[in-house]
């Protein structure tokens, strides 16, 4: 039996995906990448936890990596009027469009390379003329809605707790900053059962926070 795709999640709300995105589709197995929109708001809900933009102090931390990175690697970034902004429109504009390569370039050059707002359906009608859609169409489209979720739904059953991740074989590996190490488990996925890497995986847990 052929191994399963893997699958790349993200949300247009984070920054970190679309630096990432730079780097995956340029990879030699890009083709076989599948990418998956999910609603990281969701993904926080559901574990009961913050995001970094939502933690005083964190926030701006996370928005000065997010540039050092993108001058780092080469990237033109600038961040969308608003953030943390209501992704629902773009990532339901994008289902709309199929997913396809074309329609994620195009929303993440909307959002942040050239710092546009996507927060509403009137925001992002522009950019939906340009791949042939109706912004507020694709928003009210209750099977855009439903995929969506189901998408959302399947990335909290394969573990997904960030974005962007990258499941490679039931494996996750979350971050922009990650990705050499995708792309070591991609071209070698026994890596992570050899030696020290393979060891991890049955490290016992220690004395949790708060233990006596």
């Amino acid at each position: 039996m052929a191994a399963p795709h893997p699958h790349w999640y993200f949300d247009f709300v984070s920054p970190f995906s679309y630096l990432h995105w730079q780097k995956l589709r340029r990879l030699p197995q890009a083709r076989d990448i599948v990418p998956v929109p999910i609603l990281f708001g969701a993904v926080l809900e559901k574990l009961g936890t913050r995001g970094p933009a939502e933690i005083e102090g964190k926030r701006l931390f996370t928005y000065r990596k997010v540039q050092w990175q993108a001058e780092h690697e080469g990237v033109p970034l600038r961040f969308p009027p608003t953030h943390p902004f209501n992704p629902l429109p773009a990532l339901r504009l994008c289902i709309a469009a199929g997913t396809t390569i074309h329609a994620i370039d195009a929303i993440f050059d909307w959002l942040w390379r050239d710092g546009l707002a996507g927060d509403t359906a009137d925001a992002l009608q522009p950019l939906a003329h340009a791949l042939g859609l109706e912004a507020e169409a694709a928003a009210a489209d209750p099977a855009v809605k439903a995929q969506l979720r189901a998408n959302t739904e399947q990335a909290l059953a394969a573990g997904v707790f960030g974005v962007p991740t990258l499941e490679i074989g039931g494996e996750l590996f979350w971050g922009n900053d990650a990705h050499g190490l995708m792309e070591t488990v991609l071209a070698d996925p026994d890596w992570l059962r050899r030696g020290e890497a393979g060891r991890l995986a049955h490290l016992p847990v220690g004395i949790r926070r708060g233990g006596a």
